[in-house]
């Protein structure tokens, strides 16, 4: 399984640096979830990469990246979602760095529920409201704006690796969408 979004800015390490790195240490990330709100303010949608991995298979994720040497938790959100989303995605980032959720990534079926066969990754979660026009990133086939209720379909469930489905249903019940 590969999530890994190409980068054309590695940050403060080559690839084989990254490769030991990731072998012995966890490594921050941040994950963005885009949301689409009313006038009031409640959430409309929530915007799901749809990509498929090298062996073929499809399936739905979030906007992720690396947060790299000397980055704010700020300038990580801005950077990744616009990596993933384009630059006419105008996210409104949050005014306090504090993530709805910290999720833990290990390379092995955890008592966390989260995968990622490349590394121990510890992600804070963010839910960015975004207004702009958003083109998802080169290797996703598209970006898919769904209801609430349409994301906590068993059919879309399903469609998410690493158990990123939890953190889709953690956003919604940090929200206030029940389901």
């Amino acid at each position: 399984m590969s999530i890994r979004t190409p980068d054309p800015n590695p940050g403060w390490l080559n690839e084989d640096d990254l490769y030991e790195a990731r072998r012995r240490l966890p490594m921050v990330y941040v994950e963005a979830i885009p949301v689409r709100l009313d006038p009031l303010g409640c959430i409309t949608e929530l915007g799901l990469l749809y990509t498929a991995d090298a062996e073929g298979h499809f399936y739905r994720t979030v906007v992720s990246g690396r947060v790299i040497y000397r980055e704010t938790i700020r300038a990580a959100l801005l950077r990744n979602i616009e990596k993933d989303l384009g630059s006419m995605v105008m996210p409104q980032i949050p005014a306090s760095p504090v993530p709805f959720a910290v999720a833990e990534y290990f390379p092995y079926p955890s008592e966390t529920g989260l995968v990622d066969d490349r590394q121990h990754a510890v992600s804070m979660a963010y839910i960015v409201p975004v207004s702009g026009d958003c083109s998802p990133r080169q290797d996703a086939l598209e970006l898919s704006w769904m209801t609430p209720d349409q994301v906590l379909s068993p059919e879309v469930q399903a469609e998410f690796l690493g158990g990123r489905e939890k953190l889709i249903r953690q956003a919604l019940a940090h929200l206030g969408h029940t389901g």
